[in-house]
């Protein structure tokens, strides 16, 4: 009876170590959201037959994601490779409520075997601060890169873009090849921080760069770099332009999308100025153009009023003289007939004498009636 007892309480003991070492494992996983991260399970020899799962939080019946009965359940997949006695769980779309504890389960009689999973999910973008890096065609840049000491062993590698997730399979260089084309990469441990150098620069090295240590659990590290790679020539071209800007002289250069030209604005100007000072002028000549045309009409309207005026004044005074001529006459005719009256007066008798006076008195008001007339017919005449 104590022997059966010692064998159950060796078997139990044998059966919690084995518990406790299981449960000790842990699997740390690491993905970035939108995309999938595989979860790799190791069993134990003897194992290779038996259901195999992933389960969550308590692990409980609802907590179960996927079986090796299932294949495939949602955003699930599940593999096991009984020669390696490992099972890999697919988790694809990744999301960031994903990030958390996992288990991976043998199901047995008795208590099931556990494994801990630890996966974190990360943004699949980088970085909060980028350094911006200006160089010239035909030069060289280099990008410094420090890390953690935890990281001096560790794989370190450069990509374009700002993407960690695709980083390391599209690596331009790593510290596995040292020197690819325009691009060398050098590891100075002791200050913890390698340096990625690319020489004879054009413009297509402009852009994002993320440099990246590969770390052997959790998400990669990286710090990012923003390159602008300008023309030369074209950088000379401006700097003239500036330089002869108060003489006027204009030259425009070659026009890129990364480079102002200063010269539109200048020749912006010149005409802004051409306008402001010609229009003026033209405005100016016109004005007096038109002044000097109706000056010449009102010359030509008054000097036919004058010949018109100067032909009335000959008119009148041809009639004043002809007017005058007539009272001359008219004068003349009066004293012609007082002579005449004269000498009737003494041939006439004595007694008629006074009535004779009287009427040549008559006579002589009647001639002075005819000049105030004719006086009156010039006057007329003038108006």
């Amino acid at each position: 009876m104590r022997r059966w007892r010692l064998q159950n309480l060796l078997f139990t003991l044998c059966i919690a170590l084995s518990c406790v070492r299981s449960a000790a494992e842990l699997i740390r996983v690491s993905g970035y959201e939108g995309r999938e991260v595989q979860v790799s399970c190791p069993y134990g020899e003897g194992y290779e037959s038996y259901e195999k799962y992933l389960c969550k939080n308590d692990c409980g019946s609802d907590d179960v994601l996927i079986k090796t009965t299932e294949a495939k359940k949602n955003r699930y997949s599940i593999h096991d490779d009984e020669q390696n006695r490992v099972f890999t769980v697919t988790i694809s779309d990744l999301r960031r409520t994903d990030a958390g504890k996992y288990w991976c389960g043998v199901t047995r009689t008795g208590k099931d075997l556990y494994t801990e999973v630890m996966l974190e999910v990360g943004r699949d973008s980088c970085c909060d601060h980028s350094t911006k890096v200006q160089r010239y065609e035909e030069s060289s840049v280099s990008f410094s890169c420090p890390y953690e000491s935890e990281y001096q062993n560790s794989l370190k590698y450069i990509c374009r873009g700002n993407q960690p997730s695709t980083c390391l399979q599209h690596a331009l260089i790593s510290s596995d090849t040292k020197q690819k084309g325009q691009f060398t990469l050098t590891d100075d441990m002791e200050s913890r921080k390698f340096t990625v150098t690319i020489t004879s620069l054009t413009q297509n090295n402009s852009g994002s760069y993320l440099c990246g240590v590969h770390g052997n659990t959790g998400l990669d590290v990286f710090s990012a770099f923003e390159l602008e790679v300008k023309d030369f020539q074209q950088t000379s071209t401006v700097m003239s332009t500036i330089n002869v800007v108060p003489t006027f002289t204009v030259v425009e250069p070659v026009r890129s999308q990364a480079t102002p030209i200063p010269g539109k604005e200048i020749k912006d100007a010149t005409l802004f100025y051409s306008v402001v000072f010609i229009v003026p002028a033209l405005l100016l000549i016109l004005t007096f153009a038109l002044v000097i045309i109706y000056k010449y009409k009102c010359y030509k309207v008054r000097g036919a009023g004058g010949n018109m005026n100067r032909n009335k004044t000959k008119t009148a005074e041809t009639e004043e003289v002809i007017s005058v001529s007539d009272i001359y006459q008219n004068q003349d005719v009066v004293y012609s007939k007082q002579r005449t009256s004269e000498p009737q007066s003494a041939c006439q008798h004595h007694d008629d004498a006074g009535e004779a006076e009287q009427d040549s008195v008559y006579q002589n008001d009647t001639t002075t009636d005819d000049i105030y007339c004719n006086q009156i017919s010039i006057i007329a005449n003038r108006r």
